[in-house]
C-alpha cells in the first residue's frame, strides 16, 4: 500500500470514530448548559402564570419551536465544525427555514390585525426586557458549548464559535419562553431573533479567542 493510501485510510478511520463522540460530548456539554438555564429562569423570572392555558395556543408552541429548532440545526452544524476538514453542511438551512417560517407568520398576523392594534403586536409588554433576557438565559449553554469545542479540534474558529452562538441563542430563547408571556407573532420575529442574534455575536467574537489551538 502506498503511503498515502495508507495516511487516507487513517484519516478516514480516525474521522469516523471522532464523530459519534464529538456529537455527544456536545450534547451533553448542552445539557449541563441547559439546566444553567433553567435555573436562570425558575429561580429569576419564574414560569408564565398562564402556563397550563397557553399550551393549547398554536403561536405558543411556534415561539417554542422555532428556537429549538435554531438550536438542533446550530448543534448541528457546531458538531461537524468541530472537526478539521469538515464544512458546516446543509443544517444551516434548517436555521434559516425557523427564520423564514416565523416571520411569515409574523407578516400574516400584522398584514390580518386592525392598524391600532399592530403597535401592541410588535412591542407587547416586555420588549425591552426580552433581547436581553435571552442573552442572559443563553450564557451557560454558550459556555458549556464553547467549553466543549475546546476540546475538540475547530479550525474554523469563527464560524465554530458562532454555531455555538446559535446553539445557545435558540436554547436560551425556548427556555425564556416557559415565562415569556408575549404571544404576537412579529414581537417573536423581532425580538427573539434578536436575542438569539446576541450569543451568535459573542460567540463569533469569543471563537477566535478560546477556540485556538
Amino acid at each position: 500500500m502506498k503511503t498515502d493510501e495508507l495516511i487516507g485510510l487513517l484519516a478516514t478511520h480516525a474521522e469516523a470514530e471522532r464523530r459519534p463522540a464529538t456529537g455527544a460530548a456536545l450534547a451533553r456539554a448542552v445539557c449541563v448548559g441547559l439546566l444553567g438555564s433553567l435555573a436562570i429562569v425558575l429561580m429569576g423570572y419564574g414560569l408564565n402564570h398562564r402556563f397550563p392555558q397557553v399550551l393549547g395556543m398554536p403561536l405558543f408552541w411556534m415561539k417554542l419551536g422555532m428556537p429549538v429548532l435554531v438550536a438542533l440545526c446550530a448543534g448541528v452544524v457546531a458538531s461537524r465544525l468541530a472537526r478539521p476538514g469538515v464544512s458546516a453542511g446543509r443544517a444551516g438551512w434548517g436555521i434559516a427555514l425557523a427564520l423564514v417560517v416565523v416571520w411569515g407568520v409574523a407578516a400574516g398576523q400584522w398584514l390580518a390585525a386592525p392598524p391600532p392594534a399592530r403597535a401592541e403586536l410588535l412591542w407587547g409588554q416586555t420588549w425591552r426586557s426580552c433581547a436581553f433576557s435571552i442573552g442572559l438565559i443563553s450564557l451557560p449553554v454558550l459556555v458549556a458549548a464553547l467549553g466543549a469545542l475546546r476540546e475538540m479540534a475547530p479550525t474554523r474558529l469563527r464560524l465554530a464559535g458562532a454555531a455555538a452562538g446559535a446553539l445557545a441563542g435558540g436554547a436560551g430563547a425556548a427556555v425564556y419562553a416557559l415565562h415569556c408571556p408575549e404571544l404576537g407573532a412579529p414581537f417573536i420575529a423581532v425580538w427573539y431573533v434578536l436575542g438569539m442574534a446576541l450569543p451568535v455575536a459573542l460567540g463569533a467574537w469569543l471563537g477566535p479567542r478560546v477556540l485556538r489551538w
